[in-house]
């Protein structure tokens, strides 16, 4: 897909203008993007109207953040002036190690009063390795397991969010 989008016309709005066809069937529309910064997370960029932005609790995620924090800026100018940034989600954190836990903490530190970083962290876990090879879900997988637990939080916190921008916006029109 990335190779054939190189030569479309509009190419960075193509998944956008797909989407606007279809936008009205759905509550939500979740689209999941490899991390990296090409031609596909450029349209998902274009497309989405909200993002949550999950970093690894290790080094060389957390120093990319800043880079996929510049693309977002890019295509906010040149493209979708409506992205919302919903928040920074902590993946993978080993609160075992005081690496992990000094990384968490970093991005807390350097990002928390610019943008939301979500109270949920979901934790390392073995199980979850397993499974995404399998392409099965933790809920089916292992639903009692810590990390279905923490995407269950992370969902309220989400929730709870997106009401208190309603609120907000409500609170604006009036």
């Amino acid at each position: 897909m990335e190779v054939s989008l190189v030569n479309a016309m509009s190419r960075e709005t193509i998944l956008r203008q797909y989407l606007d066809t279809v936008r009205y069937q759905y509550d939500h529309i979740l689209l999941d993007c490899m991390p990296s910064l090409g031609m596909l997370t450029i349209n998902a960029l274009a497309a989405a109207d909200n993002l949550l932005i999950p970093v690894q609790a290790q080094y060389l995620p957390a120093k990319g953040l800043e880079q996929l924090l510049q693309t977002i800026s890019k295509v906010r100018r040149q493209i979708n002036p409506k992205l919302k940034i919903d928040g920074i989600l902590l993946t993978m954190v080993d609160s075992r190690t005081n690496f992990s836990r000094e990384i968490s903490a970093l991005i807390r530190e350097t990002y928390g009063s610019k943008l939301n970083v979500f109270q949920t962290e979901i934790p390392r876990s073995v199980r979850t390795a397993e499974i995404s090879a399998e392409g099965k879900s933790i809920f089916k997988h292992d639903p009692n397991g810590k990390v279905a637990d923490a995407y269950r939080g992370l969902t309220k916190e989400v929730l709870q969010n997106a009401e208190k921008r309603r609120k907000h916006q409500l609170e604006q029109l009036r």
